[in-house]
């Protein structure tokens, strides 16, 4: 029997591109697949295709559990609930439970790599927790552990560019950055496989780059000299403090830049070669296709 394939934060931007990989690279028919979101009118292109659309609200047991009713895969991209500590937490094991309640067959979730307890990311714990309700449902589970989006790049380096210099804390630690797209088609393959084992899955970019590297590449695309100027945590927070962001959220910058400092974002896997059976973008090309974004 035909299984029936549910996304959820189906408007946001990874969301969508698992569905258009799901409709347009794996041949799954629209009506097999649910795209779930708090704000299904955002959604309405997708219905005109066929995709079923149906409301849930990660704050909502109830809903998510409605929503969840039917599906035979079920896949939680994980909210962006950070600064509110405990939230998204409370949000996805939320999620974890409609899953167990709707009876759904096979739970798949994002996650980041390296989440156990130690991991300098502050919100890590929220990864690891969710993980650890997902093995303890019962429900047969692919867990992708998304690397750093080469996308995140386009936050700071349109002001790295601007002002020359690259503030940093990661030293000589290095980020595997890998495309939303390809991580996507990943995913989107996990989900259109009919595969009943429990799996987690590290994806990454093909190589991984110190932040001097990265500073090369751009200066090679956009003819930009970047300075990388290396600061303790400490002084790097209260920097971008000054900058005008709050204080929770420079927190949580920094504390990415510990991370790779201490190892924890540079593994590099072929995972996404393997699911997608396409070979991932570089970095460079990459940043080549998106120069215009780079400057903002």
């Amino acid at each position: 029997m035909p299984q029936t394939i549910l996304v959820t934060g189906a408007s946001g931007q990874l969301g969508r591109s698992v569905i258009n990989h799901l409709l347009g690279t794996f041949k799954v028919p629209a009506e097999r697949i649910v795209a779930a979101t708090r704000t299904p009118a955002s959604l309405s292109d997708l219905a005109a295709r066929g995709v079923i659309v149906r409301k849930a609200d990660f704050d909502n047991q109830a809903s998510l559990a409605k929503a969840f009713a039917g599906a035979d895969r079920v896949l939680i991209i994980s909210t962006n609930e950070i600064a509110i500590q405990g939230k998204r937490r409370e949000q996805q094991l939320a999620a974890v439970a409609a899953a167990m309640q709707a009876g759904i067959g096979h739970l798949l979730y994002t996650s980041m790599p390296n989440p156990e307890p130690g991991s300098p990311v502050i919100f890590a714990p929220d990864h690891y927790d969710t993980e650890q309700a997902i093995k303890a449902s019962g429900i047969p589970y692919t867990i992708f552990r998304n690397g750093w989006y080469d996308e995140n790049l386009f936050m700071a380096m349109p002001q790295i560019l601007a002002s020359g210099q690259w503030y940093t804390s990661a030293d000589n630690g290095a980020i595997s950055y890998g495309s939303r797209d390809d991580y996507a088609a990943a995913i989107a393959a996990g989900l259109a496989s009919d595969t009943g084992e429990s799996t987690t899955y590290t994806l990454t970019g093909p190589k991984a780059y110190t932040a001097a590297e990265v500073a090369a590449l751009v200066t090679e695309v956009t003819g930009n000299p970047i300075q990388v100027i290396q600061l303790s945590d400490e002084a790097l927070t209260e920097g971008i403090k000054a900058a005008g962001l709050p204080e929770s959220l420079a927190k949580a910058l920094v504390s990415f830049d510990a991370a790779a400092r201490a190892g924890d974002l540079g593994m590099v896997t072929d995972a996404v070669e393997k699911l997608s059976g396409r070979k991932s973008v570089p970095l460079k090309q990459f940043l080549e296709m998106n120069k215009a974004a780079l400057a903002g």
